[in-house]
């Protein structure tokens, strides 16, 4: 099927069922045994600096690693696959002296989701989406790196927004159906993100669907830069996404609340995909498939959910039981459009009828 039956087939599911996201790809890529060599392949082994952890490059440099991930996590029941281009931006990919070959990886990122998908989607007549990773870069536009400067910037909106929008231009390309903006820890990244988004759709033609899936980053309820769940919803609701969620630095048992509050608001679907716990004193993530299914159990009999996932320490067999936790589950019903105006700074603002 096209990208336009796809998605067609995908809504269609979404109005009967909780759609199943993948999970981590790093957590999965550990247990390939990759070393150094893999990260350079033939084509970088002179380059002048390690790419040792540079996971974006890997699908240049070894692409059956990467298929491999993608068709683990969609034999664990996924709906939707996400590409491997989470740090895949000039301002990520600078780090490793990579900026030239950022094009290149996205669109052969999706490509590799895409035809992974499709093998599946060919199987049983089901649709498997592909949802084009952007993730937040390793800059901040509304905080400086430097507390001694408040006003410094490393970065600006429009070389930020230029950046996603190359990426979202190879994201199309190969083959993506869904754009994802995801780990959002500074809404004015998102924005930025949401500028080069529409800019890719003006150049190529092609308009995808926005899923836009913001961090909580402690146990305060505000993203990094500073906003409430509510807020950060009302600062993207202009653009109209096709779902909006939460996702990475905390646990089940900890996100459970803000999911509350996020769809108690959000009128459109809401996904979540939580870590696989909080980070233990050896780095690693305590919260197993067993007990993660416990948790998507009781999301989805309160009505919170419409997707679902895993981020940091996921693996299939999380997916799997996630997959089983929600079966047969009735997906949130999606609240009714709100004509009151809407506004936010830290803080929510709803205008009186």
């Amino acid at each position: 099927m096209n990208r336009e039956q796809r998605l067609a087939r995908l809504n269609e599911e979404l109005t009967a069922r909780i759609l199943i996201l993948d999970g981590s790809m790093g957590a999965y890529l550990q247990t390939f045994g990759l070393d150094v060599n893999d990260f350079h392949g033939a084509r970088f082994a002179e380059h002048p600096m390690s790419l040792k952890g540079d996971n974006d490059l890997l699908v240049l440099t070894r692409p059956e690693v990467i298929s491999a991930v993608h068709e683990g996590y969609l034999a664990a029941g996924a709906d939707i696959v996400s590409t491997n281009t989470f740090n895949a931006t000039r301002i990520s990919q600078a780090e490793y002296a990579l900026e030239d070959v950022v094009y290149e990886i996205n669109v052969e990122a999706a490509r590799l989701a895409r035809a992974a998908a499709d093998r599946f989607e060919i199987k049983d007549g089901r649709p498997r989406a592909v949802a084009g990773a952007l993730g937040p870069t390793t800059k901040l536009l509304s905080m400086s790196p430097d507390v001694g400067d408040p006003g410094r910037r490393d970065v600006d909106f429009d070389a930020m927004a230029k950046g996603y929008e190359e990426q979202a231009r190879g994201l199309i390309e190969g083959g993506a159906d869904i754009l994802l903006i995801e780990t959002i820890t500074d809404t004015l990244n998102a924005k930025s993100a949401l500028w080069g988004a529409w800019e890719s759709f003006d150049k190529t033609g092609i308009e995808l669907p926005l899923w836009i899936s913001g961090t909580i980053t402690d146990r305060s309820g505000r993203t990094l830069s500073g906003q409430t769940v509510e807020a950060f919803y009302n600062s993207v609701r202009h653009a109209k996404p096709w779902a909006v969620g939460l996702n990475c630095a905390l646990g089940p048992a900890e996100m459970r609340a803000f999911l509350a509050d996020l769809s108690r608001v959000a009128e459109c679907p809401v996904s979540a995909y939580p870590n696989a716990g909080l980070p233990n004193a050896m780095g690693g993530y305590d919260e197993t498939p067993h007990s993660m299914e416990t948790h998507y159990a009781e999301w989805a009999r309160a009505g919170l959910l419409n997707i679902a996932g895993g981020c940091c320490g996921t693996t299939p067999e999380h997916i799997e039981h996630l997959k089983h936790a929600v079966e047969g589950v009735a997906p949130r019903a999606i609240p009714a459009h709100d004509a009151r105006l809407r506004l936010a700074g830290l803080e929510p603002f709803t205008a009186a009828a």
